[in-house]
């Protein structure tokens, strides 16, 4: 009889099993989004592949010093200073939008998260920055045919970052920018950039960043130069600080993609902070 009964409940475990391992398999294998590739709203210049959540309103001070190579002359650096404001909000948490306002140009720009990094599934984060720019720079006393469309930037940036571990991220951002009016008269209006940079966090709350950014179809004419920066980042609380030396002064899209002056090996660096503040 023992053996009969045995016999019956065989097939009920043998399903219960299946059932059981089915369950496993589908935890191992469960996608979740990969949070937090970036801390910062920008790896030092280049944008990160990191929006704002949905009613997020950010408050950003972006600062850059003169150049180091002025010496005691520029105080190293104090004289001579560029500060950007810039106002954030995250819309909802696939799209941001921004205004900012610097010395060196007025610009007002969104991001759009394309698609977020998953765990056993979708290995690449990808994001959609865009950005529309005036100018500040060309000063009517010096260009005096100067019209309002001249002054107008446009940018466009494809984010791809991938958060390898708790550690280490990476990102590429292939860009387009075009200005309506360039000093050098052989360099093309319309131009493109490849940026790259990443994130190695060392410490709970530190990490070094570092971005670069090559120019395709800069004029051999032109006085510019790739902008390389390298800094750190701070967590905080309700804040990131990040503190860097770049060898652009610019902090907009088109000012340290197309118009960097600064080259590390002759110490013509600038030493700036983005301070970042979520309310």
């Amino acid at each position: 009889m023992k053996k009969i009964i045995l016999l019956l409940l065989l097939p009920i475990t043998m399903i219960a099993q299946e059932d059981l391992l089915k369950d496993i398999d589908t935890a191992t294998t469960q996608k979740s989004k990969v949070e937090s590739a970036f801390k910062g709203l920008k790896i030092v210049n280049i944008e990160s592949t990191k929006l704002a959540s949905k009613g997020d309103f950010y408050f950003i001070v972006a600062h850059r010093f003169g150049s180091l190579k002025d010496g005691f002359e520029g105080a190293y650096g104090l004289d001579n200073a560029v500060t950007q404001l810039k106002f954030l909000y995250g819309v909802n948490n696939w799209f941001t939008i921004s205004g900012a306002r610097s010395e060196l140009a007025y610009d007002f720009s969104g991001k759009f998260l394309l698609h977020s990094q998953e765990t056993n599934g979708f290995p690449l984060a990808i994001a959609a920055f865009t950005s529309f720019g005036f100018n500040n720079t060309l000063k009517e006393n010096i260009y005096p045919n100067m019209k309002f469309e001249d002054r107008l930037i446009y940018v466009a940036q494809l984010l791809v970052s991938k958060k390898f571990n708790s550690k280490l991220s990476l990102e590429l951002a292939p860009t387009f920018f075009h200005e309506n009016f360039v000093i050098d008269d052989n360099q093309d209006n319309s131009q493109y950039a490849i940026g790259m940079g990443g994130r190695y966090k060392f410490a709970k709350r530190w990490s070094v960043n570092v971005d670069y950014a090559a120019h395709l179809n800069r004029s051999s004419t032109s006085p510019f130069k790739n902008p390389l920066s390298i800094g750190v980042d701070l967590e905080t609380g309700g804040h990131v600080f990040q503190m860097h030396f770049s060898s652009s002064q610019g902090i907009h899209e088109a000012g340290f993609l197309g118009n960097t002056t600064g080259d590390w090996t002759k110490g013509d660096i600038f030493f700036g902070f983005n301070l970042l503040r979520v309310f």
